[in-house]
């Protein structure tokens, strides 16, 4: 088991143990529903490979919400981050094999 890192012992470039996310198309299929985001490169892979991309990707802020949570879990409390900015560099791809 990791020891938990104290807020005070935090600092630029401290780094919180890694974690992962399951994610399944049924994960998406929910996302698109709760966030009205029914681009197709989100659960349709035939239109997804035609755009070019490797298979059905996840949506942008879906992934930028649970890397973020990595931080909320461990401070507690959501309210806690005052601000929060991404770069999306790599596109999360959910093949469809029903394990996230």
């Amino acid at each position: 088991m990791t020891a938990q890192i104290s807020y005070d012992d935090v600092e630029v470039g401290t780094e919180l143990p890694a974690q992962s996310f399951p994610v399944s198309r049924a994960t998406l299929v929910r996302y698109a529903g709760a966030s009205g985001d029914f681009n197709p490169i989100h659960w349709n892979e035939k239109f997804a490979k035609e755009v070019g991309l490797p298979d059905v990707i996840a949506h942008g802020m879906f992934t930028m919400a649970e890397a973020i949570r990595v931080v909320t879990d461990w401070a507690g409390d959501p309210g806690a981050v005052a601000e929060y900015g991404v770069r999306f560099t790599k596109p999360v791809v959910v093949p469809n094999d029903d394990n996230g």
